[in-house]
C-alpha cells in the first residue's frame, strides 16, 4: 500500500458532480483519506475555455503506478471524457501527482507530475491536505512550491461546494 495524491479537474458539464463521480470511482484501488476543498480556476495554456473546478485527494493505493494510470484513464472514459486538444476543455481530468516517494519516468507516465511547480490549481488544493509533503526530486514542500508562483486571483475557493 502506497500513499498517493491525485489532482482532479473539470470544466464541462456539471463540474462538481464530475469531480464527485471520479472520487466515488477510485475505491477500492485507492482508499481516500484526505480531500481538499474545491477551487475554481482560470484555464492555463489554452485560455479560450470555461473555468475549471479543481481539487486534490490523497489516499492509500493498492496498485502499482502504471496500473493506477490505467484505472484513472478508465474512470475518465467511463465518465465521458473524449479525446481532445491538449490542455483543452474536458469533463474530467485525473493526474497522479505523487506516488509515495517514487520517481517514475516512462513514455506513458511521469511521477512526480512534471509541471506541478507551475500549477497553482494543483498546488493550492494539495497544500490544503499535505502542505509539508516533500517533492521527491527537489525536496521542497508543497507549500513552498505554492509560495514561489504568483497565482493570486487565478485560484479561488469554490463556494457552491456541497456540504459534507
Amino acid at each position: 500500500m502506497t500513499e498517493v495524491y491525485i489532482a482532479l479537474g473539470s470544466n464541462l458539464g456539471d463540474r462538481a458532480a464530475n469531480l464527485e463521480a471520479a472520487i466515488a470511482a477510485l475505491p477500492p484501488a485507492v482508499r481516500i483519506t484526505r480531500r481538499s476543498p474545491i477551487y475554481e480556476t482560470d484555464p492555463q495554456y489554452v485560455t479560450d475555455q470555461p473555468a475549471f473546478l479543481n481539487m486534490a485527494v490523497g489516499g492509500d493505493c493498492f496498485l502499482e503506478p502504471e496500473d493506477l494510470l490505467v484505472l484513472l484513464k478508465r474512470i475518465e472514459a467511463g465518465l465521458g471524457r473524449a479525446p481532445g486538444r491538449r490542455y483543452g476543455p474536458r469533463l474530467i481530468d485525473l493526474d497522479i501527482i505523487f506516488f509515495g516517494r517514487r520517481i517514475v519516468a516512462s513514455e506513458a507516465l511521469s511521477i512526480p507530475h512534471p509541471r506541478i511547480a507551475e500549477r497553482g490549481f494543483v498546488l493550492k488544493p494539495l497544500s490544503d491536505i499535505a502542505p509539508d509533503l516533500r517533492h521527491p526530486v527537489s525536496g521542497e514542500t508543497v507549500l513552498n512550491l505554492l509560495k514561489k508562483i504568483d497565482e493570486e486571483g487565478a485560484v479561488r475557493r469554490y463556494t457552491n461546494e456541497p456540504e459534507c
